[in-house]
């Protein structure tokens, strides 16, 4: 298993004129490897607490502990490196379960024993997945989808988990929005 190659991050701003300037640029100074699950690393990019997001020449937010979703009406933009399943697989349940307390997000973490995934969860945001790298399956509670580099996932607040079958490890970037369940969604979940 070798690691992916590094990226950049290039934050725009302006000058004190109203210029167009990069304020940043290079590798993403908040990086999150899990202890609970060995190879998995989130890299924050970018996140706004508000929408619409307030655009200003602000200190970069992301120097603060990792939560898994955006603040209310925020947005998160990460790249996450997912491990194969050859190590995923010998977590634990309690390992998945402190995987999300480690990311901020204890209850979002839905994994049993029985699970067809341990890391299963769900997440009251709507995502935008993207593969970048490798091969990622996305296991739903009643069926899974095989993706591929360039394959792009709408996750709509499902229960749901990121399988690596391969031995080469995989790389995705989310962008999470805040949402809402609607109302009949919602007396179905609970």
């Amino acid at each position: 298993m070798s690691l992916l190659p590094p990226f950049k991050r290039v934050v725009t701003g302006h000058s004190s004129s109203g210029v167009a300037v990069v304020t940043s640029s290079g590798p993403t100074p908040n990086n999150f490897p899990l202890k609970a699950v060995p190879g998995t690393i989130f890299y924050e990019v970018w996140n706004s607490t508000a929408s619409p997001a307030m655009l200003d020449n602000a200190e970069d937010p992301t120097s603060q502990p990792l939560q898994l979703s955006p603040a209310p009406l925020g947005s998160t933009i990460r790249v996450v490196d997912i491990p194969p399943d050859s190590v995923q697989s010998q977590v634990s349940t309690e390992e998945a379960a402190a995987a999300f307390a480690e990311i901020g997000e204890a209850h979002a973490g839905t994994g049993t024993a029985s699970s067809k995934h341990k890391l299963m969860h769900r997440t009251e945001t709507l995502d935008y997945g993207i593969v970048t790298e490798g091969e990622v399956w996305l296991v739903l509670d009643g069926e899974e989808v095989h993706l591929k580099r360039g394959d792009i996932v709408v996750q709509r607040g499902t229960n749901h988990a990121w399988s690596n079958r391969t031995e080469n490890m995989a790389r995705m970037v989310f962008i999470l929005l805040d949402g809402r369940y609607a109302e009949e969604l919602r007396e179905v979940l609970e």
